[in-house]
């Protein structure tokens, strides 16, 4: 058995059959973990979203910014963006049921595998937050997210306060100021505005004994540290999909075959 961890997916169906393909993946043997941005930009994000709940407990999905603009649609939260391809999802029979398991999915995913500890979440962690922290944030979110059509259409509303920056770190955070403010740069780190640095170089930062998977960062690209590993390869930008094996940390790439998405913000 294999538990494999994919980059963001965002609707680009064809080239995570050919990546699933191509790493041998059975869903009778392996696992799949998927660092969120299942969803938009790309062409079938009803089929990826299809896929992914037909597999049971043989996948592991968390959210992304993407999905929660999905279920923010859905919710009546949020209005249609110029560069959306969510109208299948919306439109389907099957909509409302595949937005209410999106609902149902966790913030962050952490579990032993093997004799190693890995913690998943689509964007990342609060310098300052353990992993116990993060976990406390993220389950108080989730069960909102997941309970009445109204509460979490409240929770997506909010933008400031606690809670709100809670949500956004999981899946928005890429880079922080010199004073712990997080930052809309999501260029590359080498050429970020001076003062910004990396969530998870930040000199501070909490040590988690645990690795961290996560995404959302296309201009980063792979990305191996110490304790972390950065997933988002850009694939809906027309570059490819990445896949991590945990068992051994095996990198697999899989090019797109999707025609590249407008350029903006991954």
């Amino acid at each position: 058995m294999a538990t494999w961890v994919v980059g963001d997916v965002q609707g680009c169906f064809d080239t995570l059959m050919r990546l699933l393909v191509r790493v041998d993946f059975s869903a009778a043997r392996d696992r799949v973990w998927l660092v969120g941005d299942l969803v938009n930009r790309g062409p079938r994000s009803l089929e990826v979203l299809r896929w992914a709940r037909a597999l049971g407990d043989r996948a592991v999905c968390v959210l992304g910014n993407h999905d929660l603009h999905l279920i923010a649609r859905a919710l009546g939260v949020a209005g249609p963006k110029r560069r959306d391809t969510l109208d299948d999802v919306l439109r389907a029979h099957d909509g409302a049921e595949l937005v209410d398991w999106l609902r149902a999915r966790p913030l962050l995913h952490v579990e032993e595998v093997g004799e190693r500890r890995v913690a998943m979440v689509h964007a990342g962690l609060l310098p300052w937050w353990s992993l116990d922290d993060a976990a406390r944030e993220a389950r108080a979110l989730e069960a909102t997210l997941a309970g009445s059509r109204d509460d979490a259409a409240a929770l997506l509303r909010e933008r400031g306060g606690a809670r709100g920056e809670a949500l956004q770190a999981f899946v928005r955070l890429r880079m922080l100021d010199e004073r712990g403010r997080v930052s809309d740069y999501d260029g590359p780190p080498d050429r970020a505005p001076p003062g910004l640095c990396p969530w998870f170089a930040t000199p501070d930062r909490r040590t988690h004994d645990a690795l961290i998977v996560f995404g959302h960062w296309s201009a980063l690209g792979l990305y191996r540290g110490a304790d972390v590993v950065g997933l988002d390869t850009g694939c809906v930008w027309g570059r490819a999909l990445t896949a991590l094996r945990l068992d051994d940390d095996t990198v697999v790439s899989e090019r797109a075959v999707e025609p590249a998405a407008p350029i903006g913000e991954g």
